[in-house]
């Protein structure tokens, strides 16, 4: 379903400007027959327009996740001292990124033109996602936009900030591997080749992990190169394996199953719908909405399946709380607190609590593993060097007891 912009004269003589979502132009007209408004232009609307000029570009710019919560954070701080069309404007001249600038003028100009902020946003689809645009129509709805931007505002922040632990919790020991590997590597393709060729003089049958460890530098030195095909043709098949529906669910399962991190990532999302789900109750949003909002958001193929069999199960006139837990893959204390903010008219606190909780249980975890996983690095590399430098010592002290004899 497109947008069609429209110019309209209504049964007052005044003119009318807007935007209607239909299938067609004469659908669009149709539509505005019926509340009686004499068309006077319509034409393909700026958000249909903006998508023809995405699919002609490479790089569409939009906002980046950060740039985004900034926004947010100050077109809600601007709307409640002054106008929304002025909150605009002064957040398109402060902005230092031109593709910012040029995205908020859109807006801007659509807010300009009649439209509502909702709609304005839609000319940039890529930049405000669809759960977002369904929250500001909400509060224009309800007449509370200010409100409405606050609390979004606040549930992008807080993602924002789970982003950022996750990223941490990535990143470090990440990068603590990836150093460790390098440096084995250079022991093994530089070091030991030039320490071991000192003992082929030797007449004498060098110790088996001497032999091993020449074995693996001599493999290593001489078809490193077919190693990094080899790796770089095994990541692009993985990665053309999970575009495969089936595959990736299968896949998705299996890292759902693992002991730490399955439940791990069951957490992240169960505290990010629960948060999302508990701002848009509170926004007077409906609920199937905002399951059917979020659902698309999900990566994981199975906890996308889970959140559309509760958006299904609702909608059949089930609860919240017995379709988590027909589910079975979101924690019991998410589904006992949505139960009891249902049968106690709380559903948007109790949901809320639900989030702070599993958000800490995440901080306590990655705090724990990242603590833990340090020293485990650390020791498993010092075994390795221990090991390459045992290689070494070995024919050394073999020569030595040689000579003793």
């Amino acid at each position: 379903m497109a947008d069609f912009d429209y110019v309209a004269i209504d049964p007052a003589g005044r003119e009318r400007k807007g935007s209607v979502k239909a299938d067609s132009v004469e659908e669009a007209r149709v539509k505005l027959d019926t509340r009686k408004l004499f068309v006077v232009r319509l034409e393909a609307g700026a958000a249909d327009k903006a998508r023809k000029r995405a699919g002609l570009s490479l790089r569409a710019p939009k906002l980046s996740a950060k740039e985004l919560t900034l926004f947010t954070r100050q077109l809600s701080t601007l709307v409640q001292v002054s106008p929304l069309e002025e909150s605009l404007r002064t957040i398109g001249r402060q902005s230092e990124q031109d593709h910012v600038r040029a995205i908020v003028g859109k807006v801007h100009s659509g807010v300009l033109e009649g439209r509502r902020l909702a709609d304005a946003l839609g000319a940039e689809p890529k930049s405000f996602p669809a759960l977002y645009r369904a929250m500001i129509s909400a509060g224009e709805s309800s007449g509370s936009l200010p409100t409405i931007m606050e609390r979004l505002s606040e549930l992008m922040e807080r993602q924002a900030v789970m982003r950022l632990k996750v990223l941490t919790a990535i990143a470090y020991p990440s990068v603590l591997a990836t150093f460790a590997v390098f440096v084995v590597a250079a022991l093994m393709i530089f070091v030991v080749p030039k320490v071991v060729e000192q003992f082929d003089t030797v007449g004498q049958q060098l110790p088996l992990l001497t032999r091993m460890v020449m074995g693996i530098s001599a493999f290593l030195a001489g078809y490193w190169w077919l190693l990094l095909i080899l790796i770089g043709l095994g990541a692009f098949g993985f990665w053309r394996a999970l575009r495969i529906d089936s595959f990736r669910y299968r896949f998705d399962a299996m890292l759902l199953g693992l002991p730490v991190l399955g439940r791990l990532i069951r957490d992240l999302h169960a505290a990010r719908m629960a948060r999302t789900l508990s701002t848009m109750v509170a926004s007077r949003l409906p609920l199937m909405e905002g399951l059917s909002l979020t659902a698309n958001t999900v990566h994981n193929r199975v906890l996308r399946k889970a959140s559309d069999d509760i958006v299904e199960a609702i909608r059949g006139g089930g609860s919240l709380s017995a379709a988590l837990k027909r589910a079975g893959v979101f924690p019991p204390l998410l589904v006992y607190l949505a139960a009891s903010g249902e049968s106690a008219g709380r559903l948007d606190t109790m949901l809320e609590r639900a989030a702070d909780y599993l958000e800490r249980e995440f901080d306590a975890f990655t705090s724990t593993a990242l603590a833990m996983l340090e020293p485990i690095i650390i020791i498993l590399m010092g075994g390795i060097v221990a090991v390459i430098i045992l290689s070494i010592l070995l024919p050394i002290l073999q020569l030595q007891s040689l000579t003793g004899a």
